[in-house]
């Protein structure tokens, strides 16, 4: 990993759906989300999820992926660039799937995002390629599945977020535990 872990991409989308279009910067705002992503909002916005309770609280109001899959899946002849899998922010330096739900993300100069969870890919990214899928989302002898298409958090300060900013990660006491998909 980097010595500084660093936003290498950001993205969003008002439609619906996986793909998510680079973008300058973007702004996270508080409770929100990603300002002009279809999934910003205080309830769930996930199609699936909204239909069965549309007045939960929305967990997913930001999604992050680390580069270091893309590399990895690329030398498997698997090509993903940055927002295909519909991550609003690219990492790079920072092993996201190892950190604790509770844990902060700040991001650039006061933006905050607190981890949820992770991300439980599903068969849209199909489109993207049909070997990505098992790749992200493994399936153990045991039956348990190993997810790796990123981590979903809400944000807790607002401000925009650029390629290039730095991250800086802060564990409070109480996160513990792994990241269960949200």
């Amino acid at each position: 990993m980097e010595a500084q872990p660093r936003v290498i991409a950001v993205a969003a989308k008002p439609e619906p759906g996986v793909g998510k279009v680079l973008r300058e910067v973007i702004t996270l705002v508080a409770g929100h989300g990603v300002e002009g992503d279809y999934h910003a909002g205080p309830f769930v916005r996930h199609r699936s999820r909204a239909a069965r309770a549309p007045d939960l609280p929305n967990r997913r109001q930001v999604h992050l992926i680390h580069a270091e899959l893309f590399d990895e899946v690329a030398a498997l002849g698997i090509d993903v660039r940055p927002g295909q899998m519909g991550e609003n922010i690219t990492t790079r330096g920072l092993a996201l799937m190892d950190l604790s739900p509770g844990t902060r993300l700040h991001l650039g100069s006061i933006a905050v995002v607190e981890i949820t969870g992770c991300r439980n890919p599903c068969n849209q990214l199909d489109a993207i390629d049909p070997r990505l899928l098992p790749e992200v989302a493994r399936k153990a002898a045991d039956g348990t599945i190993a997810r790796r298409a990123g981590i979903m958090g809400i944000v807790v300060q607002g401000g925009p977020v650029r390629p290039g900013d730095p991250i800086h990660v802060e564990v409070p006491a109480e996160a513990a535990g792994r990241l269960d998909p949200v």
